[in-house]
């Protein structure tokens, strides 16, 4: 009987049946004088205690205020210690969350307050070129629901975040929350249209936190460096509450990504696991004063966002001793993480696939174009279902029911095949697959076969017009300090007699940096239409 591309999360540990603020409260009088969290750049150090006492005088100060269960409540700054704050505060009174993109500017920061309904802001007064009070500024009379923007450092922000305890109000309140409510909305690509705030619940990202955690074995013992940004999944879940759930040490290196800074913290704070994206080990690996720092505590860590080059991955196992290094997949949607390699997973394994299902969760690759299952091996759309998948988009019931469907499961979009041990592999976005004369090409397998050239450090490819072929494929290559340059006709020669003539790509550009977004993810839609721009080549096809 064939075997379906469809795998379970068989577990013994149980789910969580939590509230945020109900975890954080009893870690803090398991572990009262742990260390939860450490901002380097701001010098504050902050014990479970000291924390949840935090906690609660900023969510006594948000009962004062007047804020109910269901509120939207944004947050709009980098990484620093205020926005942990306001994360715990808002889920210990059952306010929903609005996460903002420090990159946003004010026609997306206008988007998201009007979309949510937020009552209530807390910002920043700047980051980086970023004006936050002026921008803010701009946007304040437009949003109706908007009563009130809190700087951090006002007298405003202070009254707030020490406002006087009032025990038993928040006990009444917690007594009135569900884990299933509503806790946080983020905002997802708005790449092919309005971005969509994914709303998820105490039980989905309380649980995804621990899981994660859980698969890297975190113990109270842990210490992990956060150099990620805190409004997306990876931060606030996979660091934030994989570390609360397991009385852990969140570090804060810097407000924002910064490979010296990052490096710094990992060495000074001893910390045994590391996150980021490729892009950000990249950065690490190639910091001149890389050597300077004694990294021998590390022992883990998570990289997630882009697949990682192999000998990036080798080096972040031998010179950052990452042994036990773990890759995961998912989307914000599924609050993120659906799969994930294990601690004892082969480097191949770490390398070469997004690693199995998580706890307590299913995937399937499936026909899209009927839903089911396919044979393991053959490429198809991922799916996933479980305690994972959001609510749903807010205030957007339509585009919801386009990627949720009846039976539960999330349609990714993303096309991948499941082997015979139920490892996963993503062998490229369904649109980001090019039709070159009729073939199919998946991005993905030319990126990996590139990245093999010694004078590569990193590549991205991506289909652009062409009159006779519809698409052909344009490589984006990053070369190695020292690299020999390399052009399109050295880029075809390596590839001939290797790959399919019609997987070589036609047109190279060497690049300095690829465009991301806040969170390290290559804009390959950004490389589509500079590269149509820069080579000349017409109109770039809708979608």
């Amino acid at each position: 009987m064939t075997e379906l591309s469809y795998a379970h999360g068989a577990a013994a540990t149980p789910l969580l049946r939590d509230t945020i603020g109900g975890r954080l409260r009893a870690v803090a009088r398991t572990h009262p004088d742990r260390e939860a969290v450490v901002s380097c750049e701001q010098g504050v150090r902050l014990t479970y205690a000291e924390l949840d006492r935090a906690v609660d005088a900023l969510a006594s100060g948000l009962l004062a205020r007047g804020i109910v269960p269901g509120d939207r409540v944004g947050v709009w700054a980098p990484n620093r210690v205020e926005w942990l704050l306001v994360q715990y505060a808002t889920a210990r009174v059952g306010s929903i969350l609005v996460n903002v993109n420090p990159a946003y500017r004010t026609h997306e920061l206008r988007f998201a307050l009007e979309q949510s309904g937020l009552r209530l802001l807390f910002s920043a007064p700047a980051f980086k070129t970023s004006d936050y009070r002026a921008l803010v500024a701009e946007v304040q009379d437009d949003v109706d629901t908007l009563e009130e923007t809190v700087f951090f450092g006002d007298p405003a922000w202070e009254a707030l975040a020490t406002a006087p305890v009032d025990a038993g109000a928040l006990e009444e309140r917690h007594a009135g929350l569900d884990p299933d409510d509503p806790i946080n909305i983020q905002y997802t690509s708005g790449t092919t249209g309005a971005p969509k705030g994914a709303t998820l619940s105490h039980h989905n990202i309380l649980n995804n936190g621990f899981f994660v955690g859980e698969l890297v074995t975190y113990t109270e013992e842990d210490r992990i460096c956060v150099p990620v940004p805190f409004y997306h999944c990876f931060g606030m879940v996979m660091g934030n509450l994989a570390a609360l759930t397991h009385g852990a040490c969140i570090v804060i290196p810097a407000a924002g990504f910064d490979p010296t800074a990052t490096l710094r913290a990992t060495a000074t704070e001893r910390c045994t696991s590391l996150y980021g994206v490729p892009t950000m080990f990249i950065a690490m690996l190639a910091d001149p004063t890389f050597a300077d720092h004694d990294l021998r505590a590390l022992r883990t860590g998570i990289m997630a966002g882009s697949p990682c080059p192999t000998e990036v991955m080798k080096r972040v196992v031998s010179d950052m001793h990452m042994e036990q290094v773990s890759i995961c997949y998912g989307m914000t949607e599924t609050s993120p993480v659906s799969t994930q390699t294990r601690v004892d997973d082969p480097l191949e394994r770490v390398v070469g696939s997004i690693g199995r299902v998580g706890p307590h969760l299913e995937v399937q690759v499936v026909d899209p174009g009927t839903g089911l299952a396919l044979p393991r091996g053959a490429t198809g759309e991922l799916r996933t279902r479980g305690y994972s998948v959001m609510r749903g988009y807010w205030g957007d019931p339509e585009r919801t029911a386009e990627v949720l469907d009846d039976a539960g499961w999330m349609h990714t979009g993303d096309l991948a095949t499941m082997d015979g041990a139920g490892y996963l592999n993503i062998v490229g976005r369904s649109k980001d697959m090019v039709i070159r004369g009729g073939e199919n090409v998946y991005p993905r397998e030319v990126e990996e076969f590139l990245s093999t050239h010694q004078d590569v450090a990193d590549v991205q490819v991506i289909g652009v017009p062409d009159e006779r072929y519809g698409e052909e494929l344009c490589a984006w290559i990053q070369l190695r300090a020292g690299a020999t340059p390399l052009d399109a006709d050295a880029v075809r020669t390596f590839c001939e007699g290797r790959l399919a003539h019609y997987k070589i790509p036609r047109h190279v550009l060497v690049v300095e940096e690829f465009p991301l977004t806040v969170t390290g993810k290559v804009r390959k839609n950004v490389m589509r239409e500079e590269t149509v721009q820069r080579l000349g080549l017409g109109p770039v096809a809708a979608g």
